[in-house]
């Protein structure tokens, strides 16, 4: 069984997790197409991040929402361990960050994924998410996919 709880963006399993899905995506894309955003950075009220352990207790996936104001947030940094995959935590995920961006006044969230990463974007679509254009900070990039769901 597998448990999702919140986390500060400072929890060393989050950066963890982080780091090897910066590592993954390094490899599919050049540093300009690579949008990755330090959680740390953001102001803590703007973030709500999520871990999730496995039955003993080791963090194997994460994910986080960047609050944007207008009643939208952006999906950050969604990531599953190779070894975990298969048991539907990538929709687990999004659906408690769903929860949690509505709990928090949104009612649109949006989202960018690479072109390569096609289970990403297959997980994205089976949640309600559609393809939309580039939306603020983000400029058209040929290597990424915008989404969008209301909630």
């Amino acid at each position: 069984m597998f448990q999702i709880a919140a986390v500060p963006p400072t929890s060393s399993e989050l950066k963890l997790l982080v780091s090897e899905l910066d590592a993954f995506q390094e490899q599919l894309y050049p540093t300009e197409s690579n949008h990755c955003v330090e959680l740390t950075s953001l102001a803590e009220d703007t973030v709500r991040c999520l871990l999730v352990r496995d039955q003993k207790g080791e963090a194997v996936g994460c994910g986080a929402i960047m609050l944007q104001g207008n009643e939208a947030a952006e999906l950050k940094r969604i990531y599953i361990k190779p070894a975990s995959r298969g048991f539907k935590l990538g929709e687990r995920i999004v659906t408690e960050l769903e929860s949690v961006a509505m709990q928090a006044g949104c009612s649109t969230l949006r989202l960018e994924t690479g072109i390569h990463q096609h289970p990403a974007i297959k997980l994205y679509q089976n949640c309600g998410y559609q393809v939309c254009e580039a939306f603020p900070p983000y400029l058209p990039d040929p290597l990424s996919v915008f989404m969008v769901k209301q909630l």
